[in-house]
């Protein structure tokens, strides 16, 4: 009986062992999978941004500039997204409401070349809401070489 009990402590011992190796394989797996997720998951969300996304912009010549530094520093820190003019410009317009909506239609309409030139865009976008360029010129130097 002795014999059999030895034998038997013996065996549990052994799969004891077997099975603390089969966890340890186990273990390094979920360990590898957990980082693959995390790659994954890096490619599909990027990163939130330091910068909160823009308000719209109605067409109130007081919160044209504000909207300009908005949308400016947006896509200084998305540049990947914003590779060209185009790009900007669309951004731009794809903020505006009411009557600065209504502005740029015909601009989309025609297919103007104004599309694809952020700081025409700009330009016309200050000399239709009203801004003063020569109060803030210093201040918008470097939004406009965004």
């Amino acid at each position: 009986m002795v014999d059999e009990l030895v034998l038997l402590l013996h065996a549990l011992l052994m799969r004891h062992r077997a099975l603390s190796i089969e966890n340890s394989q186990l273990m390094e797996q979920l360990r590898l999978l957990v980082c693959e997720r995390a790659t994954l998951l890096r490619q599909v969300r990027p990163p939130s941004c330091p910068v909160p996304f823009p308000e719209t912009f109605d067409g109130e010549s007081s919160r044209l500039p504000e909207f300009i530094v908005q949308t400016a520093s947006y896509m200084l820190v998305n540049e990947n997204r914003f590779c060209n003019d185009a790009m900007k410009v669309a951004f731009l317009i794809s903020l505006l409401i009411g009557e600065a909506e209504e502005w740029a239609v015909p601009y989309i309409e025609m297919d103007s070349p104004i599309l694809g030139d952020y700081r025409a865009f700009l330009d016309e976008m200050k000399q239709c809401f009203g801004w003063d360029d020569d109060e803030d010129d210093d201040d918008e130097d470097e939004v406009d070489d965004y």
